[in-house]
């Protein structure tokens, strides 16, 4: 069966050095901790703690999202979306991305999941359709501010960051209900 990676087929646009995402909850290619699950599938929609290292010299700010190319949807399901965050942030703690406010960084902008919450939104793969993958991707960027409109998709941030990443970092976690 064809694995489809979204990120691998925009380095076909503009490759970029990479960064080292990593997790205290999970390591690449293994399965999400039930936690970081959707609560309407007996996780708890926490977020994972996450990582970075690698940010090269002029990094101004960075971006994070979680993405699933494996929905049943024909464009993927975005569980998460985040930008602003100030350049000396190299990690996140488990659960800040709840939506709450003081849980990320000052001056870090949630934009709203494919559920239309300003938050994450844990992984929740439908019964019958096998292991999804869930793209954690940090980029670090040229720009202190990306100029996007209150309450746009997390699809118009990633339009944006491509423009001005310097460096990413990826870090794939699974699920699966079957």
């Amino acid at each position: 069966m064809f694995e489809y990676d979204p990120y691998a087929e925009l380095a076909r646009l503009k490759d970029f050095p990479r960064m080292t995402l990593t997790s205290a909850d999970f390591t690449e290619g293994q399965a999400l901790p039930k936690e970081c699950w959707g609560s309407g599938m007996g996780g708890a929609d926490r977020s994972p703690q996450l990582s970075w290292t690698g940010a090269p010299e002029g990094t101004r700010s960075f971006a994070l999202s979680c993405f699933d190319p494996d929905a049943p949807t024909g464009s993927g399901y975005w569980h998460w979306a985040v930008y602003d965050l100030d350049p000396s942030t190299t990690e996140l703690a488990a659960n800040a991305g709840d939506g709450e406010a003081g849980s990320l960084p000052a001056g870090a902008i949630t934009l709203p999941n494919e559920a239309r919450a300003e938050r994450y939104f844990g992984a929740a793969p439908p019964q019958t359709t096998g292991v999804h993958r869930y793209f954690f991707v940090v980029d670090a960027l040229d720009v202190a501010h990306l100029d996007i409109a209150p309450g746009s998709t997390p699809a118009v941030l990633g339009f944006n960051r491509h423009f001005h990443t310097l460096a990413r970092g990826i870090l794939v976690g699974t699920a699966s209900s079957d």
